[in-house]
């Protein structure tokens, strides 16, 4: 049976998933009373349940963020929460993802993030599934992930001038690709590796990017890559 504690700032959505959880033989469910992160911490250390659904708490109109240490973040504080309590997983479910740091969320521990609006047996799924060890995101949430991350390149490429690069730095930045690594790039302009590696360098520097994926995605964008 699943240990599910439920912590829900919808009167609505508390009932409606109450409702459901407690009519289903695998779930044992608890309903929270925490108004903020710290009673939360002491209601997990007391229950040690299996998953934590966290419900609603990132509206607008919840409280639930009141909080003393106000000086740091939700995820940060929920990152401390999991580090001193190392058992619990966390799945979180949103009506507004434009109030969520997907990439936060999930560094802080959260296992699952699902859009309010998620039916009972994709929310009873995902429960089954981070209590499996699994992470599971909505398909809404990674479309959204993925139109943050294309907004940001296309912010980038606009707001930050790309330098000049080298004949040999568009061969290298095109060789990448075409997915080859340092060693075939090495072989195929006949350089050694150290020299692909200050290539590469250069071009992210240039190109303002962090790694090989955003450097392809940013030069196929400039027209200096044919896919």
């Amino acid at each position: 049976m699943i240990q599910v504690l439920l912590v829900a700032t919808s009167p609505l959505m508390r009932a409606g998933l109450l409702a459901v959880l407690k009519t289903n033989s695998e779930f044992s469910l608890v309903s929270s009373n925490a108004s903020d992160l710290d009673a939360l911490a002491t209601e997990i250390e007391q229950l040690q349940p299996d998953i934590v659904l966290l419900v609603s708490i990132l509206s607008k109109d919840s409280d639930f963020l009141t909080n003393k240490s106000n000086d740091e973040s939700f995820w940060d504080k929920l990152l401390v929460l999991q580090q001193q309590q190392n058992s619990s997983a966390i799945i979180v479910i949103t009506d507004q993802l434009d109030s969520i740091d997907i990439e936060a969320a999930l560094h802080s521990g959260v296992r699952g993030i699902l859009p309010q609006m998620s039916t009972e047996s994709e929310i009873l799924a995902a429960i089954k599934a981070v209590d499996s060890g699994l992470t599971v995101l909505h398909p809404d949430v990674v479309e959204y992930f993925l139109s943050l991350k294309e907004l940001s390149l296309r912010e980038k490429v606009l707001t930050n001038p790309v330098q000049v690069l080298t004949p040999r730095e568009i061969e290298v930045l095109q060789m990448l690709g075409s997915g080859l690594g340092n060693k075939a790039i090495a072989k195929r302009l006949n350089i050694s590796e150290h020299t692909v590696k200050f290539h590469l360098s250069s071009i992210f520097q240039k190109l303002d990017v962090s790694g090989r994926t955003e450097a392809v995605t940013v030069g196929v964008r400039l027209g200096l890559i044919m896919l």
